[in-house]
């Protein structure tokens, strides 16, 4: 009876990972197609229509180029401030939220990184539970191997809900500011990706306590650091120049005659400096 049940239980899982397997999306075409729809902007429509009201939502593409570098950046320090030193799940991050989570015995913190909510957002449903967990992580895998980290950011900008029925970097700078998405200012971009968090209930348009507080947060981290992440990450590095020709080696009665001659000038100099101040200079 025992091994009967075994055996059940191994089929059963055989059978679920096959059709894992099979149905797993081929995320390597994201590379260079921006997606249509989402799972979540489905599950959104799906809602809106058992409501019996207009299922309209409004979702715009636009390029990595025309998304503020300042919300590119509040987004990084809000809400994943290792996106470019992990390789889509952060380990660390998982396990302390794991941790919040049992001491409150309830699930209220994910420990995701804007890869795995990428990946969320594309294929998967909000819900918590653990299976839901193990396909947002191998998806965020998947993402890492098969795209840059620049695509990574530039699809999770554009996908990721900022308001209801608002979905994405350009359409919410428009419903909330009236601007493109590309003109948004360093406090603009922060209300936005404050409202990351719940965006149907920090509304960047009308900011709650909760919502201002997460601003000048945000805007004090991207003054730390922020700006040196991208920086060092996404700016395209010059093209390597010609190394420039070797000067010609002075002769050593030159060389001598200079050394002297920069000892007796910085000796003079050290006389003359005034040393009854010993501020350093702004």
């Amino acid at each position: 009876m025992f091994k009967r049940i075994l055996l059940v239980i191994l089929a059963v899982v055989i059978v679920y990972v096959l059709y894992v397997w099979i149905t797993f999306p081929d995320v390597s075409r994201l590379a260079t197609e921006p997606p249509k729809t989402t799972a979540f902007m489905e599950e959104r429509r799906d809602e809106l229509r058992r409501e019996g009201k207009d299922d309209h939502i409004d979702y715009r593409w636009v390029p990595y180029s025309a998304i503020s570098p300042s919300l590119r950046r509040a987004v990084l320090v809000a809400e994943d401030d290792t996106f470019y030193e992990h390789g889509g799940v952060d380990v660390q991050a998982m396990r302390d939220a794991l941790k919040r989570d049992w001491q409150r015995k309830k699930v209220t913190h994910g420990g995701s990184t804007i890869t795995q909510q990428l990946a969320k957002n594309l294929y998967l449903s909000p819900s918590r539970n653990p299976i839901r967990k193990v396909k947002e992580y191998f998806l965020a895998r998947s993402l890492e191997d098969h795209l840059t980290k620049k695509r990574i950011l530039e699809l999770y900008l554009n996908v990721v809900e900022m308001g209801d029925r608002v979905y994405g970097a350009e359409a919410a700078s428009r419903a909330y500011f009236g601007v493109p998405a590309s003109a948004l200012s360093p406090n603009q971009a922060a209300l936005l990706a404050g409202s990351l968090p719940n965006p149907r209930v920090m509304n960047p348009a009308v900011p709650n306590r909760r919502l201002r507080s997460r601003q000048r947060m945000i805007l004090a981290r991207m003054k730390r650091w922020g700006y040196l992440v991208e920086e060092a990450t996404l700016v395209e590095k010059p093209k390597e120049q010609a190394a420039p020709l070797p000067e010609p080696v002075p002769s050593t009665e030159t060389t001598q005659t200079t050394e002297t001659t920069a000892t007796t000038e910085t000796t003079d100099t050290s006389a003359t400096t005034d040393t009854s101040s010993t501020a350093l200079p702004p």
